[in-house]
């Protein structure tokens, strides 16, 4: 299984493991301190947000971000159909409502069109999933400005989108008052679990740091001014998430590369469609394409050493939501979306095994 080609994997090397050791070796508390405090400093600049705020992982950073943005149990939040569950569900943990609409077949994002007619009394923000780094198709602004109409906020799911920016030079995740990333395991850069919370508005950002370490007025002490729970760091996520970061840059340009290589092999095969990527500004984080008989060509490459993955399957048919609705494009990603093998040690030769198979799946 050596030669197996899978559709993802995390990257870590010699810097990552002497961070940690070098670590060790202080003898430091493990907890998160100073190291913590280097890397937000790193993805606040990289982002060019005011505040970063790290936490154990992205679905904690949504759901305090959301808390801290001011959203409360029963209020509706609305959210896209197509996203990974851990959206909805960073809501639903504190007892507000997801409300599920449907997203452009473009990029994936938010239908803003269908957002309008969602909203109700009860809606009190919209979380805009940029799913795969892409902004909408109808531009950032027009939700900047709906919800300004409409009296709401604008949180950003930005899980897969670090190293993205809107096309007016702002880095995505900044829109909103908050805008949350993951560093999981097959995110651009990893530290094995992880999220960010980024703010530009410091009471925000405060009530994040208190949300994340049990209330406390000051970091140490044991004088606590609100609620607050324990969703720590450790210094050891931040050792490599440090080096990470270093390494960012590369990747997002490897990224690019393997997107426009499996474009250019299979820009002539009927049956494979590339999702529109504005590489000036935006990076993919998998490559994903509608794939006709997306499962057939799952099950082949898996038979001839390639892993792939189905995308998202609609969140509100989902057992743990079941809620009724007709959403023609989550249903259609959910049958016929698949990402290929994007991670960014991919080699060239790797790419062009896979597209060779695919080649001769649809040929």
């Amino acid at each position: 299984m050596n030669d197996f080609i899978m559709q993802m994997r995390p990257w870590f090397g010699e810097e990552e493991k002497k961070a940690i050791s070098d670590y060790m070796d202080e003898d430091g508390f493990i907890t998160e301190f100073h190291r913590t405090q280097r890397f937000e400093k790193m993805i606040a600049e990289y982002t060019g947000a005011k505040h970063c705020v790290v936490v154990n992982n992205g679905t904690v950073s949504l759901m305090l971000a959301a808390i801290a943005a001011g959203i409360k149990a029963n209020d509706e939040v609305i959210v896209p159909n197509y996203t990974m569950v851990a959206t909805p569900n960073s809501i639903k943990l504190f007892g507000a409502k997801p409300v599920f609409v449907d997203v452009e077949v473009e990029t994936l994002c938010l239908d803003i069109d269908l957002v309008r007619k969602a909203i109700t009394k009860k809606t009190k923000a919209i979380i805009l999933v940029t799913a795969n780094g892409r902004y909408p198709k109808s531009g950032i602004d027009s939700f900047e400005k709906l919800c300004k109409e409409r009296g709401l906020v604008l949180i950003e799911d930005a899980a897969q989108s670090l190293g993205s920016y809107f096309p007016d030079g702002r880095h995505i995740g900044n829109a909103g008052i908050v805008g949350s990333f993951s560093f999981s395991a097959p995110k651009i850069i990893s530290t094995g679990q992880g999220g960010a919370v980024i703010t530009n508005d410091d009471e925000v950002m405060m009530k994040l740091r208190r949300l994340k370490d049990f209330g406390r007025s000051e970091g140490g002490n044991d004088i606590h001014d609100s609620i607050g729970y324990n969703f720590k760091f450790t210094e050891l996520q931040a050792c490599i998430g440090i080096e990470q970061m270093k390494k960012i840059d590369f990747r997002i340009g490897r990224k690019k590369e393997i997107f426009n290589l499996y474009v250019e092999n299979l820009k002539n095969i009927n049956g494979i469609s590339f999702f529109y990527h504005d590489l000036k500004y935006t990076s993919p984080w998998f490559i994903d394409c509608i794939a006709k008989n997306r499962d057939q060509l799952f099950n082949f490459l898996k038979q001839n050493g390639v892993g792939s993955r189905p995308m998202y399957p609609p969140i509100n048919n989902q057992l743990a939501y079941s809620v009724p609705g007709e959403h023609l494009v989550s249903n259609y990603i959910g049958k016929e979306g698949l990402w290929l093998p994007s991670y960014s040690q991919l080699e060239n030769t790797q790419i062009e095994k896979v597209c060779e198979l695919i080649k001769s799946f649809y040929n």
